[in-house]
């Protein structure tokens, strides 16, 4: 038996609601099809927007999300996405498999999207192929509610109120595909923007700079040291497969399968999705020497695991299944992101709909929730609670060359005063038993919901789902203290009251 130990007395960080954020680029069918299918479709749908995905994304209160891109984005010239559709440029999508983009999703179409969410929109200006005045334009047009050029032309498209979008990206891996620049080019490039981008109708931009891809800690390092007074908030990527870090050394494996892997592959990729701990630190030892104030905070907005496309499928569109295995990942990478709220104050899963670890999977009229979706459910009670301590007696599972931990943790107060932990069982094979143990406050009952499996089990078209939310009976708390079994291979909310 493992113990874990909750401490609602020593309280940490707030859990801003944006790390459990997501992200949507123009990339095989995430928008198309995905989110956006024409008012003209048979499928239901508000103003265009499928309204089965709306009622899914609003049941995990998702909280803000991520758009163009993505490499699109450097690639994107707003202008071509507003005024009537039948008028709007078409374009060849560059980035991903050189289809047309007919661009009828558009800045209407997604801060239209965002408010059937109820969510906050998370804009990425491009860097690479733009200019500052471009995005200080789409700015003007988003925000301003004065008599400005923008703001006109917003109101001759049907809009007379300003959206108010907070969150602005200045740029996108701007080290690679937005531009291969340098951090030391990259700093000025930024700056520049920066202060291009000015407030508008009252609301104050937050500005996102193009953090490092993964262990750049140099990337960090220049762009504190040279532009770190001038953002908010810097991003970092960070994509998991069954590779592995060295100390020195980046290092990955080809892709391998979404479905039909072995245990040492399973182990292979929660080794490294865990290794995005160890990331954040160094990139957050980092900062703390320009920025001990905290001021400047981390936003991962492309996380998420990378498997090969799913066969059949247009490789560019990077269509892959999600399983038990995936919802792991999620599970232990949003349980870090908690516990580094200090700094970590947005995450977007790469990516929303149809595209990589997709918490929604359509196909014509049908939609499929994936484990990775009821992960979210389970979290959501983490959003805007604080962080508290949490401890779980440990030990080692996996294979010979990939060793992990057993369960992982995390544990949060919220307002009404209830505690949420998030237990995770690593295993593939082995249940867990835990006594549980409280050392302030006083609770009488845990209601548990959790989601378990084999590791490659998924919810499939046409199908009953495999993989579904269920509930436990309720745990009675005597002297502080209970035990519970989870499954092998689970996620599971436990609240205590």
């Amino acid at each position: 038996m493992k113990h874990l130990i909750i401490n609602a007395s020593r309280k940490y960080s707030h859990i801003n609601r944006n790390i459990y954020g997501h992200f949507s680029e123009h990339l095989g069918r995430g928008i198309y099809g995905g989110i956006y299918v024409g008012e003209d479709s048979e499928i239901p749908n508000i103003h265009g927007i499928r309204q089965d995905v709306v009622e899914a994304l609003r049941y995990i209160k998702v909280p803000v999300i991520r758009w163009p891109g993505g490499c699109f984005a450097e690639y994107y010239n707003w202008k071509d996405g507003i005024g009537p559709k039948e008028e709007r440029r078409r374009i060849v999508n560059k980035s991903w498999g050189g289809v047309v983009e007919d661009n009828s999703f558009g800045t209407h179409e997604f801060l239209d999207f965002c408010e059937l969410v109820g969510c906050s929109p998370y804009i990425v200006g491009n860097v690479a192929s733009g200019t500052a005045r471009e995005l200080s334009e789409w700015i003007e047009y988003i925000n301003s509610d004065d008599e400005s050029l923008m703001a006109d032309l917003r109101r001759k498209n049907g809009r007379d109120k300003p959206w108010n979008v907070q969150y602005i990206g200045i740029g996108n891996e701007n080290w690679g595909c937005g531009g291969q620049m340098r951090p030391e080019y990259y700093a000025d490039v930024y700056r520049q923007f920066a202060t291009c981008i000015r407030t508008c109708g009252g609301t104050k931009p937050y500005k996102i700079a193009c953090g490092a891809d993964g262990p750049d800690y140099k990337w960090t390092e220049v762009l504190m040291r040279l532009a770190g007074n001038y953002m908010d908030s810097l991003s970092l990527h960070y994509y998991t497969m069954p590779g592995y870090y060295t100390t020195d050394e980046y290092k990955w494996e080809k892709k391998g399968p979404a479905t039909g892997f072995d245990e040492s592959n399973y182990y292979r990729t929660l080794r490294r999705a865990l290794f995005i701990d160890e990331l954040i630190c160094r990139h957050k030892y980092i900062m703390d020497q320009y920025d001990p104030d905290k001021r400047v905070s981390i936003t991962v907005d492309e996380w998420g695991t990378w498997h090969a496309p799913e066969p059949g499928t247009n490789p560019a569109f990077l269509y892959q299944q999600n399983t038990m295995r995936d919802a792991i990942v999620a599970a232990v990478s949003l349980n870090i992101f908690n516990s580094h709220s200090d700094r970590v104050k947005m995450a977007n899963l790469a990516q929303m709909i149809n595209v990589l670890q997709a918490v929604i999977l359509t196909e014509g009229n049908k939609m499929v929730l994936t484990p990775t979706y009821h992960v979210y459910d389970l979290y959501k009670g983490h959003q805007d609670s604080t962080l508290i301590e949490s401890y779980v007696q440990q030990d080692m599972i996996g294979t010979e060359e990939a060793q992990v931990p057993a369960v992982h943790v995390s544990a949060s107060e919220a307002r009404d005063g209830s505690i949420r932990v998030t237990l995770v069982n690593l295993s593939a094979s082995e249940s867990q038993r835990i006594r549980c143990l409280l050392c302030s406050g006083e609770y009488h009952f845990a209601s548990v919901r959790y989601i378990s499996g084999e590791m490659n089990d998924c919810n499939e078209f046409d199908k009953p789902p495999r993989v579904s939310v269920k509930t436990m009976p309720d745990i009675q708390i005597e002297d502080n203290s209970f035990i519970i079994d989870i499954p092998a291979c689970s996620v599971n909310e436990i609240v205590l009251r």
